[in-house]
């Protein structure tokens, strides 16, 4: 079981997410904590598609850096405001970032992917 600084990033569909709900409701039925968070996309192109090089290299920027607003991310990253306000819509979609009115946080220190072959 992953902790609360982790994010498991899972390939699969509505079953694979049954089976993980079911899994913690079992766990917690039997008084053992649950601290898990999972996001689940469609396929492995998706996840690809999700996780770009520069995507992540977002995710690592606001990780270690205060950020109050996207236009400030995008000219800290030396990179196009529009590309990197899509960017950072994905992510917050995901759940791999989130946004107030002040600030854009990345609040897991580890990401883990994976995926079946």
């Amino acid at each position: 079981m992953s902790g609360s600084n982790t994010v498991n990033v899972h390939v699969g569909g509505l079953e694979d997410m049954g089976r993980r709900f079911i899994d913690a409701w079992h766990l917690a039925e039997r008084g053992e904590e649950v601290d898990e968070t999972h996001v689940t996309v469609h396929d492995l192109p998706a996840l690809l598609a999700a996780l770009t090089p520069k995507r992540l290299d977002l995710l690592r920027y606001v990780r270690h850096h205060e950020v109050r607003t996207v236009k400030a991310l995008a000219t800290d990253l030396r990179r196009d405001y529009k590309n990197v306000h899509k960017d950072v819509e994905e992510l917050t979609r995901l759940g791999l970032l989130t946004r107030t009115a002040g600030q854009v946080v990345a609040p897991y220190g580890e990401v883990e992917a994976r995926f079946v072959l």
